[in-house]
């Protein structure tokens, strides 16, 4: 291709020969050209366009024609060379940029501004040298794409064209052009002379600019201002993606956000309409067209049509577009079943809470009873002692039940009037019961209170069925609200002893959940439960304020 254009640059535009030598040379640009990709068929209107360009170049062929294709020759050349990664791919778009750049100084502007340059030394470099020049880049080894894949990790594209890098070297050799003309013009110079010095001011201009770019004495420089504006900011697609984010802030339900997303997104100047369609339904906005594309993301299938051809940067924004809102719409989906499963866990727990608070009521309710059997003249001021108690508690749980994701206040007593309860409930349990001093009038909440106690107590009571003879005691800590619970058995495994308080764990007697859900009733009050000893003769656990009461108010 470039043979031929410098063989029909060098006959002349006059020759009876160039003409259709420019017109091979334009057969064999098609061939090579990287704006349409090869294997695309083109149709009635490019290939009337192209039949259009032709005829004018060669009809009305002059040195202005061969001076505007020349220097579109180095704008495509040029851009395209940004884009390779091997080196010697680099060097011969290196080299195509040197030879058509001195072809278009010193061959076509001098024909176009009809000035004399030194005559021998120009046909020498047009009859010679370049010639030499093109057959040398035959010599320049390039890779197959194997070798480039293997080297590079991809095969070079090519039909990717930098269309700012293009534009800017085209508007560039014009500046040199023009700027050659009007010194020639204005101050009579020759040629040379003016080029020269038309060059000497480009590279003034272009030091100056790249100082600019990225100045270092304060000035933030044009970097930030032509990256924002590359960056497309006030586009449509940047107020979809803020409605998007808003949409996804506003609505909880997956299906009330797709169904307002998908509305934002029709809105876009180039989608005549689209379909969507997803496990919680479908819908079709806008009208339908020729121009459509299926994009699926997960279980989100969108169809998006187009009021015309799908361009490549088109298609580029519609994959990222598409991409955040099968995102968003994901989330969405996720938050929903979190709100689910927390809501189950609040049942769960709740209903974990109360199942030990129902063994608890039914073993004191058990413990009355066996009295009643034993000593039925005793038992009747036991029975209207306790049973105010435990109707009181049979209360608190049915509320719960029927709030299970709220917490249900529970009634606060004075810690004298809680421990004195607690002693009674478990008189006849054989356990031993300790203060030290006057006992504090503190209110306390009373249901808490008895959950851990009781089960605490429970715990312990169990391990001496199966370790007879330990001793069970109850210390209350007089001046702050806290008590402890200490039995001289065998030590908690340390294995299990990690875990208990902090998760459910496993139990041979029951669920394994009632220490742990009482020590979290323990925390949202303000509280903790801690394993203070735990070794053979000595395991305590206790039951201690962990933020000042008002705080935990």
């Amino acid at each position: 291709m470039l043979g031929l254009l410098h063989l029909s640059l060098w006959l002349g535009i006059d020759n009876v020969w160039s003409h259709s030598l420019l017109l091979i040379h334009l057969g064999l640009f098609l061939l090579w050209q990287p704006l349409w990709r090869g294997e695309r068929e083109v149709r009635p209107g490019g290939v009337l366009f192209i039949v259009c360009a032709s005829a004018v170049a060669l009809l009305w062929l002059d040195w202005w024609v061969l001076a505007f294709w020349v220097s579109g020759l180095f704008a495509l050349v040029g851009g395209r060379i940004f884009t390779f990664r091997t080196t010697w791919l680099r060097l011969l778009h290196l080299s195509v940029m040197a030879y058509l750049l001195a072809v278009l100084l010193l061959w076509v502007v001098p024909h176009l501004f009809a000035v004399e340059v030194a005559t021998d030394t120009v046909n020498t470099l047009m009859g010679v040298a370049l010639p030499l020049w093109l057959a040398s880049m035959l010599l320049i080894p390039l890779p197959s794409e194997a070798e480039q894949a293997e080297r590079t990790g991809q095969v070079e594209q090519a039909g990717t064209v930098d269309f700012i890098y293009s534009l800017l070297l085209f508007m560039l050799l014009m500046l040199l052009v023009l700027g050659t003309l009007t010194l020639m013009s204005m101050d009579h110079k020759e040629y040379l002379e003016a080029l020269l010095r038309t060059l000497f001011f480009i590279a003034l201009v272009l030091v100056a600019l790249a100082w600019v770019w990225n100045p270092r004495f304060g000035f933030s420089g044009l970097q930030p201002i032509f990256s924002r504006y590359l960056l497309n900011v006030g586009t449509p697609f940047e107020s979809w993606l803020k409605q998007l984010a808003e949409t996804a802030r506003q609505e909880v339900s997956p299906e009330a956000f797709l169904a307002r997303a998908t509305a934002h997104l029709s809105e876009l100047p180039w989608l005549s309409g689209l379909a969507w369609e997803s496990g919680a339904g479908n819908g079709e906005l806008g009208v339908a067209s020729r121009h459509h594309i299926e994009v699926r993301e997960q279980d989100l299938h969108l169809t998006l049509y187009c009021k015309r051809a799908f361009s490549p940067s088109i298609l580029l924004h519609i994959h990222l577009l598409t991409q955040l809102l099968g995102h968003f719409y994901q989330a969405k989906q996720r938050e929903q079943s979190l709100r689910e499963i927390a809501r189950l866990q609040a049942i769960y727990e709740t209903g974990a809470r109360l199942t030990h608070d129902l063994k608890n009521m039914l073993q004191s309710l058990f413990a009355l009873t066996s009295i009643a059997q034993q000593e039925q003249e005793a038992a009747r001021p036991i029975f209207e002692r306790q049973l105010p108690i435990l109707t009181q508690r049979i209360e608190l749980t049915l509320a719960k039940l029927k709030v299970p994701q709220q917490e249900v206040l529970s009634p606060e007593v004075p810690l004298n009037v809680w421990w004195e309860n607690l002693r009674r409930r478990h008189q006849y349990e054989n356990i031993e019961w300790r203060h030290d001093g006057a006992i504090t009038e503190m209110l306390i909440s009373s249901a808490m209170f008895d959950c851990v106690a009781d089960n605490l107590i429970d715990n312990a009571r169990t391990k001496r069925q199966q370790q007879p003879g330990i001793v069970i005691q109850m210390a209350l800590d007089a001046l702050c609200p806290g008590f402890r619970v200490c039995d001289d058995g065998m030590a908690i495994p340390t294995h299990m002893a990690r875990q208990l308080l902090h998760t459910v764990v496993q139990s041979e007697n029951g669920l394994g959940v009632g220490l742990y859900q009482a020590a979290r009733w323990a925390a949202q009050l303000g509280y903790q439960i801690t394993l203070v000893e735990n070794r053979d003769g000595r395991v305590c656990f206790e039951l201690t304020q962990s933020l000042p009461l008002a705080a935990a108010q």
